[in-house]
């Protein structure tokens, strides 16, 4: 699940993703997408943390002059799992517990957080809530309070996987869809889309929605086709310091995951396409 921050400050890039799920998070620090720095610790639970295992899917936001670290893990107490928010003066970390608890509701299997700001200037989180308990995920988007600390009334259910044309049941036949990762992007015509992840003929996958307001609330539309459809996903997006717009994602997804970097264009009617990937992917499954 690989996360890039590419901090101006330092012209440096910051690689986040799953990594110690059954402790914490480490992170990876580069000049150049190619030669990687690390693991540096970023934060380890302790007996206090409210969270057991499953520490997944980490994304570092830079926002009112600290980073923060968006990512789920699962309950000690009722054993679910939920987003939260942990804090840090560098990208480097330390991080430290910056909401007290999951900021995902109480009794729901919810996951990959994300943040997104919306033209107001007001913080929303972005998740998912799970096809393992839903059958048919949602991806869900909840308004936070300005210091990121606490939720601002009850999530507002954007769309639910099956509503993408692509999408098809994680076990065929079964009526079981996924919604992964979330992203949110403005593209060049200054329209709201999303990359979120699911499975569709060819494997694990990545989508793009469109909110037909310009609105986080929608309506959502979305593009027939996936982004990405080769048995990879959990997708974002980063510009690198040379002015170069580029999707990381997990490749393959059943074992050995690792990051795979992208290079991507934008399209005349919105969209995005992949260009290539770059010689940093170093993809073994790219012919």
């Amino acid at each position: 699940d690989p996360f890039v921050l590419a901090d101006s400050t330092e012209r440096t890039y910051y690689l986040f993703g799953t990594n110690r799920a059954h402790e914490g998070y480490d992170g990876y620090k580069s000049k150049d997408l190619e030669h990687w720095e690390g693991p540096l610790p970023l934060f380890r639970k302790d007996d206090s943390f409210w969270g057991e295992k499953d520490f997944w899917a980490p994304e570092c936001h830079a926002y009112r002059d600290k980073y923060y670290l968006f990512t789920t893990a699962r309950g000690k107490a009722d054993s679910l799992l939920g987003s939260y928010i942990l804090v840090a003066d560098s990208p480097a970390g330390p991080f430290r517990e910056h909401s007290r608890g999951r900021l995902t509701p109480e009794g729901w299997n919810a996951l990959d957080g994300t943040l997104y700001v919306d033209a107001a200037g007001d913080p929303w989180m972005v998740f998912c809530h799970e096809w393992t308990q839903l059958e048919d995920g949602t991806i869900e988007a909840v308004r936070l309070t300005k210091n990121l600390k606490r939720t601002q009334g009850a999530p507002h259910t954007l769309f639910s996987a099956s509503q993408a044309p692509w999408v098809r049941s994680h076990v065929p036949g079964a009526g079981l869809y996924v919604t992964d990762g979330p992203f949110l992007l403005h593209n060049e015509r200054g329209e709201l889309l999303m990359l979120w992840s699911s499975f569709s003929d060819e494997g694990y996958a990545i989508g793009l929605s469109r909110s037909r307001s310009g609105d986080i609330l929608g309506p959502w539309e979305h593009f027939e086709e996936p982004l990405f459809s080769k048995d990879g996903g959990h997708g974002m997006l980063f510009r690198t310091f040379d002015g170069r717009l580029m999707l990381a994602i997990h490749r393959p997804n059943h074992t050995a995951e690792r990051a795979v970097f992208f290079e991507v264009r934008p399209t005349p009617d919105g969209r995005l396409k992949i260009a290539r990937p770059t010689s940093a992917a170093h993809d073994p499954n790219e012919k």
